[in-house]
């Protein structure tokens, strides 16, 4: 008995060290299979630096916003996911099979810079095309890029340290569902090679199915993906209930979902159509922990003035209040702390329960709320072909106060 307690502790050690950190699961939506025509950019982030805020920059070119993280940047000119003041939207998720590393060499350096130099200085799909041509090779880039703009391109780059392979989600020979889904290997590498296959047949399941009725949208995306508890290779879903108490006891470990403990961020840039301004380009946002965030809407637009003090850098906390009290509650649901490996077993019972009670099951009624005054308002400016600053200001205080009000409770218990 003993020597099978050993052994099983020993399994989960090497889970924990042998699987990669920076591991997320990605997607590439064209607009033909969304619900309202526009191309969706898609990333549920994995780090080691899980303290996150939103950085408004001005570029040498274009402004932008952006996911970074709070412990190192702007001494780190990195970015991990944002959108531009030209619609140009881009995000990675690191490969693992591109590339064939040196010992002690780390893989993907120079990912996080390249999405900050290239917000500042690509508008169009082309651009990026031609950004990656023309920068110094070896490029130490081992990433899976995905790229949206104020077109309605929509592509997916598989780059290594001196070529790129680029799939059009425009494209049926490329994408014959209008989505490229992509986790942390990629289609131009070896075989069965890098990780993440049980989160991207997930992603992938989930898109083909909303794609066949063009419903793909943001709020499905955090809905069903960014908290999706199934694994197809188990074949179960924690939301069935079976999980539970008293059929289980509440407790599950962390393996191959899509949200996992070092997720930092989702986030779900929402395009333009062609002819629309790209000021208009809508990035939806989840700092932290995905089953304990709620998503809420920035545009680059006046980010400079306006952008809602939940998202930014705060002294008191070290990152985005918005991160931190998504990460306070998930330390509640990773709250095992007994020896090595024990950080893959969640309280499945503080998320979602019986009661109706969990984090999840209170907080995106209120990401619904986000959603329901957000919506009008966005398409009112479509209407009128530019953002209303006043209008945005004024959604920005009413969401933040919207959320606030929902953490608050939450954290006292």
């Amino acid at each position: 008995m003993i020597k099978h307690l050993f052994l099983i502790w020993g399994l989960l050690a090497a889970l924990t060290l042998a699987e990669p950190v920076l591991a997320c699961t990605s997607a590439v939506v064209s607009g033909k299979v969304t619900l309202d025509g526009r191309s969706l950019l898609w990333k549920n982030r994995d780090t080691d630096y899980l303290r996150n805020h939103v950085a408004y920059v001005k570029g040498e070119k274009y402004d932008f916003i952006a996911d970074v993280n709070s412990d190192n940047f702007p001494d780190l000119k990195e970015a991990w996911v944002g959108t531009n003041s030209a619609g140009f939207a881009l995000m990675n998720t690191q490969s693992y099979n591109l590339v064939e590393v040196k010992d002690g060499e780390e893989r993907g350096t120079a990912n996080g810079r390249i999405i900050y130099r290239a917000l500042e200085v690509c508008a169009t799909v082309e651009d990026f095309c031609h950004f990656l041509d023309t920068i110094t090779k070896p490029s130490l880039i081992e990433a899976n890029f995905g790229v949206i703009d104020a077109k309605g391109g929509a592509a997916m780059f598989e780059v290594d340290y001196y070529k790129y392979t680029m799939y059009d989600a425009n494209d049926p020979k490329d994408a014959p569902y209008g989505y490229i889904a992509r986790t942390n290997f990629s289609f131009a590498g070896e075989v069965n090679r890098g990780a993440g296959y049980v989160r991207y047949m997930e992603a992938d399941r989930v898109l083909m199915k909303a794609s066949a009725t063009g419903g793909v949208t943001p709020q499905g995306i955090f809905n069903d993906l960014s908290r999706s508890f199934r694994n197809c290779m188990l074949d179960i879903d924690l939301r069935s209930g079976k999980f539970n108490r008293p059929q289980g006891s509440g407790w599950f470990v962390d393996q191959d979902f899509i949200p996992r403990n070092s997720t930092s961020c989702s986030i779900v840039v929402q395009g333009v159509k062609p002819g629309e301004k790209a000021e208009l380009t809508t990035m939806w946002t989840m700092l932290g922990y995905p089953p304990t965030g709620i998503a809420v809407p920035l545009w680059v637009k006046d980010a400079d003035k306006f952008l809602p003090s939940m998202v930014c850098w705060d002294k008191a906390c070290a990152a985005a209040p918005l991160s931190d009290w998504s990460l306070r509650l998930s330390n509640n649901v990773f709250c095992y702390n007994q020896g090595m490996g024990t950080n893959r077993y969640l309280n499945w019972e503080k998320l979602y329960n019986m009661e109706n009670n969990g984090y999840m099951q209170q907080l995106v009624p209120v990401e619904a709320e986000v959603f329901r005054r957000t919506c009008p308002l966005l398409d009112s400016w479509r209407q009128q072909g530019s953002i209303d600053s006043q209008e945005m200001q004024k959604l920005y205080q009413d969401v933040e106060a919207l959320v606030r009000k929902a953490y608050t409770p939450l954290m006292e218990q």
